[in-house]
């Protein structure tokens, strides 16, 4: 019976988990270059069940009947990479990548990874994210603008006035489930070099939407929320079997 209660409370805990994330990707739904966090259940651990009760390393007439689980727990949370959809603004500063490219950003904790092509060019001429954050070019140096017409090739070739004025720099990963983890602001931060020669081509005058489906999130949250209901039901009717047992014994005794 206490099994029962630990299994359930767990299930109520990793349902919390849960939410939160699907909240935190609801939140993001309009964000540019959104990338959606997955999150799944795994089994908590397992206890072996004998017959009759008792240490079966003491007793060989005891049988084994197999394992029973005790709960649930969340698994590490999952990042989606795969492309949103691009939507087109007609901002010259607005850059999507087609592709599996990221854009090089330098933050104060270092260089950063985004798929948000919402930049700005700052007072002094720079290429910025709305942040303020520097954007690299391909030698991971800051990009500076001239005055002029500002335009951007699929190769990231930047010209300004009709003149070359450097390149947008892209960084792409061959596996970036496992090179890459989340930051902060709608970054990425890489656990080494990029890996991966092939970046896509940029586009101007569009900005890649959230990859976060709004028909599949609301079908998680709702069967997020019955699964936390259910949990919390089956807490409530073994914590009062307990009862009714501990006080059953009670007047036997």
């Amino acid at each position: 019976m206490i099994k029962g209660l630990y299994a359930a409370a767990s299930a109520m805990l990793a349902g919390v988990t849960r939410q939160k994330n699907l909240a935190h990707n609801a939140a993001n739904m309009d964000t540019p270059g959104f990338k959606e966090t997955l999150s799944s259940l795994a089994e908590f651990m397992k206890t072996a069940v004998v017959y009759p009760p008792g240490n079966i390393t003491q007793d060989p007439q005891q049988m084994y009947l197999g394992n029973i689980g005790l709960g649930v727990e969340n698994s590490p949370l999952t990042t989606d990479f795969s492309e949103g959809p691009l939507n087109q603004t007609g901002h010259p500063y607005d850059l999507a990548i087609t592709g599996p490219g990221f854009f090089r950003i330098r933050t104060p904790d270092g260089e950063r990874y985004t798929r948000d092509g919402r930049f700005v060019r700052d007072a002094s001429g720079g290429l910025v994210t709305l942040d303020g954050y520097q954007v690299l070019n391909k030698n991971g140096q800051p990009i500076k603008l001239p005055e002029g017409d500002f335009r951007v090739g699929e190769d990231g070739t930047i010209t300004v006035g009709g003149k070359t004025a450097g390149q947008i720099g892209l960084a792409a990963f061959k596996d970036p489930q496992a090179e890459l983890e989340m930051d902060a602001n709608n970054h990425f931060k890489a656990k080494g070099s990029p890996t991966s020669t092939t970046v896509g081509r940029v586009e101007q005058g569009y900005l890649e939407s959230s990859n976060v489906n709004s028909a599949q999130l609301m079908t998680q949250m709702i069967s997020v929320a019955r699964s936390y209901e259910a949990a919390q039901k089956m807490v409530q009717n073994t914590d009062q079997l307990l009862g009714e047992t501990i006080s059953s014994l009670g007047k036997i005794a």
